[in-house]
């Protein structure tokens, strides 16, 4: 079953920035990960707050999404991570067709 990891990220450092997202997405192909949506035009419609950027990535497998969030390739871009970017992550499972 597919995972997605769900980002929601506001920039710190536009440079950092820079650096964190080639090494993220290194790691994230590396891992078999492949992006859906990165930093496109979001609309709110309900709620709040207002949207930030948002990144969508689908791996394999909820498991998969894992070994990428703990790989000692990711650790590198989670040290610029800090400096870089303000995030929310959260990992999804995918739905199943029925």
């Amino acid at each position: 079953m597919p995972a997605y990891v769900i980002s929601e990220v506001e920039a710190r450092d536009q440079a950092a920035m820079e650096a964190y997202r080639t090494l993220a997405a290194a790691t994230i192909a590396q891992y078999g990960g492949r992006y859906l949506v990165r930093g496109g035009a979001a609309e709110l419609v309900e709620g709040g707050p207002p949207s930030k950027t948002i990144i969508i990535v689908e791996f394999t497998s909820m498991e998969r999404a894992r070994e990428w969030y703990a790989s000692p390739e990711y650790a590198e871009a989670l040290k610029l991570r800090q400096t870089a970017l303000e995030r929310r992550l959260m990992f999804v499972e995918g739905m199943v067709p029925v």
